[in-house]
């Protein structure tokens, strides 16, 4: 529109300066001496006014171009912005579609392990302690030392072990009964061992408690983030670091393992990462990686605290 403007003034000034300059010729035009002086200068002036005309007509030919080629560029550019715009849009509805089907995944796949934990935890373990029990009180009371029985006993208690141990990986009972920082200092020690280390600290209180989805959220966020450092990092040592800052629970965890190139990120999608991005999302947090090979891996969550 501002170009259109400009042609449309430039060709205003050339029309009043032509008009201009016709009327200073008409006006400086000597008086009539002898009738062939008259038609002499008559002649001469008309043949400069069609030049000047024809100058002028020249002129907006010119402009006029130069316009309509402006015009079709400003048409084409609109039209090459309104056809990215629209793919923007269509990317966008795609991995917002993508984001909400991981995300039920997610959903769906963690009401089923509580459910699952729960039924273990509260009916096949308490049916091995009720047979453990039954079988310790008829071998006191009948003072049975057979060696088929003990090895039974001893079966019983490596599948009621296997059984909670299977049911505190699908929802861990410190989760629920002492909340969400007693767990992850739990899962730092379950998680050190021989060949890497894990160390916790929170400026958070351990007996503090969020509600439960929220707790759930940042747990699993966290274990996955452990299990890829272990499975893929080569690391020696593994930091964890949580505190609150202006609305928002921040998780910095660090390893000291072999790196990757952030540019390569797409790689590192295999280890789980859409997942994770995908529930970090669901809460409107934000995850940003640091590494470098041969230089640790650093990963910083943000996720708003639940209202």
């Amino acid at each position: 529109m501002a170009l259109i403007r400009v042609f449309l003034l430039l060709l205003f000034f050339t029309t009043v300066s032509g008009n201009t300059l016709f009327s200073q010729q008409n006006q400086s035009a000597p008086p009539k001496e002898t009738g062939v002086v008259t038609q002499q200068n008559s002649k001469s002036k008309l043949t400069e006014v069609r030049k000047f005309e024809q100058l002028r007509n020249k002129k907006i030919v010119s402009l006029s171009i130069v316009l309509v080629i402006i015009i079709f560029f400003l048409f084409y550019f609109f039209y090459q912005n309104n056809k990215l715009k629209q793919k923007i849009k269509r990317k966008d509805t795609k991995q917002k579609i993508l984001l909400n089907i991981i995300n039920a995944g997610i959903d769906t796949q963690e009401i089923e392990r509580k459910k699952i934990a729960s039924f273990l935890h509260d009916n096949i373990n308490s049916l091995l302690s009720s047979v453990g029990l039954h079988l310790n009180t008829f071998t006191a009371q009948n003072n049975i030392k057979s060696e088929e029985i003990q090895k039974a006993k001893a079966i019983l208690q490596e599948a009621h072990d296997l059984l909670r141990d299977m049911s505190h990986d699908l929802v861990p009972s410190l989760l629920v009964r002492f909340g969400l920082i007693y767990a992850l200092e739990d899962l730092c020690e379950r998680n050190t061992n021989s060949s890497i280390m894990f160390e916790f600290s929170s400026k958070i209180p351990t007996n503090k408690r969020y509600n439960e989805k929220f707790e759930m959220k940042v747990y699993f966020i966290v274990s996955e983030l452990f299990s890829n450092i272990i499975k893929h990092s080569d690391a020696k040592k593994g930091q964890i670091s949580l505190y609150e800052n202006n609305g928002y629970f921040i998780i910095i965890i660090h390893d000291d393992g072999k790196g990757f190139k952030t540019e390569k990120l797409n790689e590192a999608e295999g280890f789980g990462l859409n997942r994770i991005r995908a529930r970090i999302k669901k809460y409107k947090g934000s995850l940003s990686i640091v590494s470098n090979p041969n230089e640790g891996t650093s990963i910083k969550i943000k996720i708003p605290l639940p209202h």
